[in-house]
């Protein structure tokens, strides 16, 4: 049985996501942060060597990583849904924006918890990302793949909102994110993962 170990307020609001969108059975788990420290549990963080969420158990299977947890379910339970294929015109978008969100934006959003010099630069490399985003939507593209919606979007979703809000990152600025947003969170799946991942 596929179980997903929430930690609340997580990136592992996407994997709770992805399985409402493929309509996968699975256990929750939900793991609370530190009331304090806003860190993890210790019984979440001896789940697997990483000690960060999301994880993912399947049978014998101990998972971690988002982009390999969505990459193994897929893989195993996608059916070709939720992805686009080389042969899709607008495949590079999906790969550029699917790798995007965890590779470049939220590791800049990570260094704004830092203190320094670095923060103006990290919020200037932010908005740069902010604005790029703003101006594909802005350019007939209702989700990061044009017309179809994909894991892309999905793995979007967590900085734009409960990440960036952390950090304090305003998209008020950019109206085409702002309607993105609405879109995202518009979607019956999302309604369903956020209503068992985050009641709050």
């Amino acid at each position: 049985m596929l179980t997903i170990h929430h930690l609340r307020v997580s990136q592992s609001d996407r994997i709770v996501w992805l399985c409402e969108e493929l309509e996968l059975a699975y256990e929750l788990v939900l793991h609370q942060r530190d009331p304090i420290t806003r860190t993890a549990p210790e019984a979440y963080r001896q789940l697997h060597p990483s000690g960060t969420a999301p994880v993912i158990t399947d049978g014998a299977l101990v998972l971690a990583e988002t982009g390999a947890i969505v990459e193994y379910l897929l893989t195993r339970e996608g059916l070709g849904r939720l992805v686009v294929g080389p042969g899709d015109p607008h495949y590079t978008d999906y790969l550029y924006w699917y790798h995007m969100a965890n590779g470049s934006l939220m590791p800049a959003m990570m260094m704004l918890l830092a203190e320094g010099p670095i923060i103006p630069f990290m919020q200037a490399r932010i908005d740069r990302y902010l604005r790029a985003l703003d101006d594909h939507l802005a350019h007939g593209n209702t989700w990061l793949a044009g017309e179809t919606f994909t894991v892309a979007d999905i793995m979007m979703a967590f900085p734009l909102t409960s990440m960036g809000a952390f950090v304090k990152v305003d998209v008020s600025a950019y109206p085409h994110i702002g309607a993105y947003i609405k879109r995202l969170q518009a979607r019956p799946a999302y309604q369903r993962a956020m209503a068992k991942a985050e009641p709050a």
